[in-house]
């Protein structure tokens, strides 16, 4: 079975839920004390995708505004980014979308990119509603999805629906063996913005 590898960065603001997401995936486990991360911190998972093992290099972002500068580091060759917020902080989704634009213009061009509402276990104290998020995330073509850390909502799916918006390997086995396989590019490419 094939392994790939997988560079996932999270972004977004502090105390959005970020590291206790990736604890929830990595570790199946929740700490409502997690301390904010400094810089950044790497954990690693490797799950099984149809014929493929996924191994995703996670790097979680810390979020205050003094480690801003270091993202471009992390999301620079990255296959995706998870941008995070918190549904009963509106502030919250408002950074998202600058988070977005630094993606556009500065990431990699194919990066996948998925929206994560988290916290939707308090729902009772919502300031976000779910239909101007997904409707966000329709207009970028980016992956939406509700999470809860806390009661292990959503986060496996997450990474299974990047794992499926991830362009699959050439399953041609005359190109898997060492070399490569040239291929003619068209002239002309046609890109649309966002």
């Amino acid at each position: 079975m094939a392994l790939r590898e997988l560079k996932v960065c999270l972004l977004g603001d502090t105390g959005v839920g970020k590291s206790s997401i990736v604890w929830r995936f990595v570790e199946d486990s929740f700490d409502p004390n997690i301390n904010p991360t400094i810089g950044a911190s790497f954990m690693t998972k490797t799950v099984q995708y149809q014929n493929e093992l996924h191994k995703f290099l996670i790097w979680d972002t810390a979020g205050q505004e003094r480690f801003r500068a270091l993202a471009p580091m992390y999301y620079r060759g990255s296959a995706a980014a998870i941008i995070v917020y918190d549904i009963t902080k509106e502030e919250t989704f408002s950074t998202l979308k600058n988070w977005v634009k630094e993606l556009r213009q500065h990431g990699p061009p194919n990066i996948v990119v998925a929206i994560a509402g988290n916290k939707c276990d308090l729902n009772d104290v919502r300031e976000v509603k779910i239909k101007d998020a997904k409707d966000y995330a329709d207009s970028i073509h980016a992956i939406f999805v509700e999470t809860s850390a806390k009661n292990a909502i959503n986060i496996n799916e997450l990474f299974i629906e990047i794992s499926r918006r991830i362009p699959s390997t050439d399953t041609n086995p005359a190109s898997s063996g060492k070399g490569f396989k040239l291929r003619r590019q068209p002239s002309v490419t046609k890109r649309s913005c966002c």
